[in-house]
């Protein structure tokens, strides 16, 4: 067993120790179809309308009213707001199996964020007067929606606190965790690779494209990461965890 596999096998122990609070930092709402009756899966996949969206395409936009929610099939989505300059603000990314657009939905409001998707994905798009149907027959699913909605608050309040008193350097190695967290293949532990753009990444740490540049080539240099093009592989999560002051 070679170093690489030892250091993502610690990692996961700390994670599932909850010693790396990575859930304080990601969404839950993937689990939200999980074990719900096998009536109300059947329920849902019969009305969903399956939608293709390719690299860059918009699923919603801010401002607009909610048709619906979409279930993630296949595929990575990134949620931002846009500020008066037009410059984008990523939220979150979201990946296989999540849920979106349920929030302003539930609040008969319009889409807080836009959504848009980073590669080819495929959705299951759930039409409003259907979803709430089902929702008001379902207990578990209103119990499974009404706990993500907590767990998303929490997720914005932990990050707003913990990235405003934090480095650059700190932020971007939390960063990296928490897409290592999201691009991982089920059950992956070793050979975990992101690929987002520097831009997208620099949005998301909150610093100028070539501050992330620079800090991830140092990174590199010491051997945290491997790069080819834009994506990056972890070698050395457990000195992230250390660079982030979760340790």
């Amino acid at each position: 067993m070679d170093i690489v596999s030892l250091d993502f096998q610690k990692l996961n122990s700390m994670i599932q120790n909850t010693h790396f609070p990575i859930d304080k930092f990601t969404s839950k709402n993937d689990s939200i179809l999980k074990g719900l009756p096998p009536s109300v899966i059947e329920s849902i996949e019969r009305i969903m309308i399956d939608k293709t969206f390719k690299k860059g395409q918009s699923i919603f936009t801010e401002g607009s009213f909610p048709a619906g929610i979409f279930y993630i099939k296949a595929g990575m989505v990134k949620k931002f707001k846009t500020d008066h300059n037009g410059k984008e603000h990523i939220l979150y990314l979201c990946s296989t199996g999540e849920l979106l657009g349920y929030s302003a939905l539930l609040c008969n409001e319009t889409y807080p964020d836009s959504a848009v998707a980073l590669e080819p994905s495929k959705l299951g798009f759930i039409p409003n007067e259907a979803f709430l149907r089902i929702l008001s027959q379902s207990a578990e699913l209103m119990m499974g929606i009404l706990s993500s909605l907590s767990h998303e608050f929490g997720v914005l309040v932990n990050s707003v606190r913990v990235f405003a008193h934090m480095s650059v350097k700190e932020r971007l190695a939390l960063t990296l965790l928490i897409l290592a967290e999201k691009f991982k293949k089920e059950e992956q532990t070793i050979g975990i690779e992101i690929k987002l753009s520097r831009e997208d990444m620099a949005n998301m740490v909150g610093t100028a494209v070539e501050t992330l540049v620079r800090l991830l080539a140092e990174l590199k240099k010491d051997g945290v990461i491997a790069t080819d093009g834009r994506t990056i592989k972890l070698l050395k999560p457990m000195d992230l965890i250390v660079l982030s002051k979760f340790y």
